[in-house]
């Protein structure tokens, strides 16, 4: 089964993972342990709760499969499990980086076929 995660980072975090050649996270990720991602039908709330307001964002898109072991599907928020990966993120790993920008309502803007 092909199924598409996504990691919401801000532009010059991704830069710098890609000239890295691997994304290690995020503060909150460091905190916990371990890399937040979200389904399609979690990005959403994900953007609202923990990046409102933001602007010079990238959503990442990753094949889950391409993860192995070290993604971990664990309840989070409402009871909902949620993909968490505990390693590095291969820049590779990744099937496309897209622009997540504020839209005039102040809330984020997904890319098409996304929600």
């Amino acid at each position: 089964m092909c199924e598409i995660v996504y990691k919401i980072s801000p532009r010059d975090a991704w830069q710098q993972a890609v000239a890295a050649g691997v994304y290690e996270g995020a503060p909150v990720d460091h905190q916990d342990g371990f890399i937040h991602f979200s389904t399609a039908q979690q990005v959403a709330e994900t953007a609202s709760k923990h990046f409102a307001g933001q602007d010079d964002l990238v959503l990442v898109a990753v094949e889950s499969s391409l993860l192995g072991d070290a993604l971990r599907w664990e309840p989070s928020r409402g009871g909902d499990l949620f993909p968490h990966l505990y390693g590095t993120l291969p820049i590779d790993a990744a099937c496309s980086v897209s622009p997540l920008p504020l839209g005039p309502n102040g809330e984020h803007m997904f890319p098409e076929g996304v929600l």
